[in-house]
Order: C-alpha cells, then sequence, then structure tokens
C-alpha cells in the first residue's frame, strides 16, 4: 500500500478521556476510531491486524476440529428464558431493542447476544439425535453485545466486539475433557504465535456451578485488571477469586512460590455440563437407544482483546511496535524527500519488488520532511524500517531498522528479502 493513498492520519495526542494506553496509541496511530465509551471502529490498519489474530485463531480452532459457523446477534427471547438468562436481575449485561410494526411472542422485545450458549444448544437440536452424531465442534467469530459498567481500558474491555466463541457438544464426561485439554493446549499456541506465549499463563479460575474450576489464560501487564497468584516455574496460575489455602492444597502449590501480579485475561475454557442442553432439550440416543443430555464446554478469545493486549505489551514512548506474526505489514518503505528524480524511481522500483516478492509493505511517498516520517514510522510500528534517499542508497545497500530493538543495519536488496522471511 502506497502511504499517500491511506486515508488515516496519525494524531499527535489521544483523545483526553482516552486513559488506555492501548486506545491511546492505537487512535494515535490510525489503526482504531473511539465512536463512544466501549465502543470503537477498526480503521485499514487495524482491521488488517485483526485479522491477523483471527486467521491465527481460525487455523488453530479448524486444527483441532472446529466447524465455523456464523450465529445472529439478534435473538429470541424465549430460548433465553428456558435457560432463565433473559432477566436483567439474571444477567444485567443486555442490550435489548424491540420490532417495529410486528410482535415477536410478548411485546416484540428482541436481545443483542452477549454469548450464545442458548443459541448454539437450540440450533443443535435440528443436528444431533444419536451418538453416532458426536462429538461435534463448532465456532464462530461474531459481535458481542454487553453493557458493561467498566468500559475504560480500551478495546480490552468494550460494549460491542468481536469473540471467538468455540462450543463442545460431547457424549461423555470423559469425551469432553480430553477436547477440553485439546482447546487448552491450541489456546496456548495461539498465544505464541501472536507474540504473547512467554506473558500467557494457564490459570485456575471457578467453575461456578458447573465444575470446581474453569481456565483462564492471564497475560501479565501492569494494565490488567485481574490479579493473580504465579508460579513461573510451573508455568500455572491461580486467580484472586478462588485464592484459597483449600485450592492452593488442591493444586499442590505452594503459597511462597506463587508472585502477585496483575493480569489480562485473554481467554478462557469453562465447563457447562448438562445446563443448557437439559434446559433446551438437547439430547442424543446412546448405543442402547436410552435418550442423555449432551456435555457441553464454551470456548472463548476476544481478538480485540487480544490486539489491545498486544499494544499494551509491544509498545515503547514513541509508539506501537508489532511481532510480524500480527503486523499489517512487514516493512516499511521511507522514501525520504530528494530534489533527485532517481531517488522516487528508485523507491518506486524496490516498492515492486517487494510487492512481486508477496512482502507484505507500506510505502511512505508522501511529501513529507524525514523527520515526520520517521515519527510516523516509529509510531506505526511495524518489525522493520527500509530507508531511501540520496545518501544512504549511494552504494547499493539500504538502511534498515528493527523496530523492536532500534538496532540499524545496511542491508542489500536480498538480505532485506530473506529478513522478511523470518
Amino acid at each position: 500500500m502506497r502511504q499517500s493513498q491511506l486515508f488515516t492520519k496519525t494524531r499527535r495526542e489521544a483523545p483526553k478521556d482516552e486513559v488506555a494506553k492501548n486506545a491511546q496509541l492505537l487512535i494515535r496511530a490510525g489503526y482504531i476510531h473511539k465512536e463512544m465509551a466501549g465502543v470503537y471502529s477498526f480503521l485499514p490498519l487495524g482491521l488488517r491486524v485483526l485479522n491477523k489474530v483471527i486467521q491465527i485463531i481460525r487455523e488453530e480452532m479448524n486444527e483441532i476440529g472446529g466447524q465455523e459457523v456464523h450465529l445472529t446477534a439478534l435473538q429470541d427471547p424465549i430460548t433465553w428464558q428456558t435457560s432463565g438468562r433473559w432477566s436483567d436481575e439474571a444477567n444485567d449485561t443486555w442490550f435489548k431493542t424491540r420490532l417495529h410494526g410486528a410482535e415477536l411472542h410478548g411485546g416484540g422485545e428482541l436481545g443483542l447476544a452477549n454469548t450464545h450458549e442458548e443459541a448454539l444448544a437450540a440450533l443443535m437440536r435440528g443436528h444431533i439425535t444419536s451418538y453416532k452424531d458426536l462429538p461435534l465442534y463448532a465456532y464462530q467469530f461474531q459481535t458481542k453485545f454487553r453493557n458493561e459498567r467498566r468500559a475504560k481500558s480500551g478495546i480490552l474491555r468494550a460494549r460491542e466486539f468481536l469473540m471467538k466463541d468455540l462450543y463442545s457438544f460431547s457424549r461423555t464426561e470423559e469425551e469432553f475433557r480430553d477436547f477440553y485439554e485439546q482447546v487448552a493446549a491450541a489456546y496456548l499456541r495461539i498465544f505464541k504465535r501472536v507474540g504473547l506465549g512467554g506473558k500467557t499463563y494457564r490459570t485456575f479460575a471457578s467453575g461456578g456451578s458447573f465444575s470446581k474450576y474453569s481456565d483462564e489464560f492471564q497475560t501479565i501487564c501492569p494494565a490488567g485488571e485481574d490479579i493473580i497468584y504465579l508460579n513461573k516455574e510451573k508455568r500455572v496460575a491461580v486467580n484472586k477469586e478462588v485464592y484459597t489455602e483449600e485450592v492452593l492444597a488442591d493444586l499442590k502449590l505452594d503459597r511462597k512460590k506463587l508472585k502477585e501480579v496483575k493480569a489480562i485475561e485473554v481467554g478462557n475454557i469453562f465447563p457447562l455440563g448438562t445446563k443448557y442442553s437439559e434446559a433446551l432439550g438437547l439430547t442424543y440416543r446412546d448405543e442402547v437407544g436410552d435418550s442423555r443430555p449432551v456435555i457441553m464446554g464454551s470456548y472463548g478469545i476476544g481478538p480485540g482483546r487480544v490486539m489491545g493486549t498486544v499494544a499494551e505489551i509491544f509498545s515503547d514512548e514513541a509508539g506501537l511496535s508489532w511481532p510480524q506474526s500480527v503486523a499489517p505489514f512487514t516493512i516499511h518503505l521511507i522514501e525520504l524527500p530528494s530534489k533527485d528524480a532517481a531517488i522516487k524511481q528508485r523507491a518506486g522500483e524496490l516498492y515492486q519488488k517487494f510487492c512481486d516478492a508477496g512482502v507484505e509493505v507500506l510505502y511512505d511517498d508522501r511529501d513529507l520532511r524525514a523527520g515526520e516520517k520517521f515519527a510516523d514510522s516509529d509510531l506505526l510500528g511495524l518489525p522493520y524500517r527500509v530507508v531511501i534517499g540520496e545518501k544512504i542508497e549511494a552504494d547499493g545497500l539500504y538502511e534498515v531498522k528493527n523496530r523492536a530493538s532500534g538496532e540499524v543495519n545496511r542491508l542489500n536488496e536480498v538480505a532485506v528479502l530473506e529478513l522478511t522471511a523470518k
């Protein structure tokens, strides 16, 4: 992409009402736009990052047998009344709306989905009848709406956000637990691929009424809203909500070896048992013809929250510093201002060579001073900056800066292409 054609502009300052570092940087760099508290639009660069996070998640979900679907955001209240989660007393995060010119059941009221356990369990009644239909794993990337009271953490906690939610349907507890561990392993691969692996830990949390424990995946970060107690050696942690002597004994953890840290919950996996299948009549016939409720599990990752977490961790006083796996472009090609037309020609030729080689490159061909271009480059945070100018390229070598390390090298064309393949 030529930067002269990119409609977004960088900003010196973030909105005064934006306190979260992730949102401040992403807004200043033109990745997102704040519509209102807890509601953000993704602009071209931001959408490229978000889509790369989504694709990594999709690949790992497909690898363990997930089948992708796309359910509706509008929800029939009857389904949720059946499970007992329609009322604001049972679930205070609902956004609700009404139909015009028609009556739906009683009152024309609809919900904007905050999760999809009920919707998918009801849908599966038409597809699961026999033990031969199981196990089954369905997932989606769907917009969720939650009336959050604490929407002050940028895209880490939003009122409208994208969620990857996977739901498992199993015959037995053993079958469910086997898949549960497959998801846990897939989540760790996902966080490693997006750059968060070294700071992300499987964390024991409350299983509510479903089981003794559920599992969160918490990334260590000062901006985190959760407090966890971490054992780095075992690479496990305990959420503060279940941090008791009984739990520590059950998990065989020594309090003296646990460190209290702040963390961001970037994913969770949760046993659901038969609560929703029993409420909504989702059953199967076993090998001897007996009717049994399907055992369910839910598994969530917020791609936007992952993106915000990466922005919190991979940034400095100059701006963002994306890991290559999720960066909107790998190379930021900077053409320095010059009266020599040959410089512009060489920059254009190098840009085309990168494109032909399949390298993702943002070409800063704007008519701006060098200092402005370098400042924007640091703010945007692409992994490598390649500079072309009168003095720099005279010997056939290009100045290449690694955004993460700050290291500057002079490399030829072939070496630059090899660098981007890493």
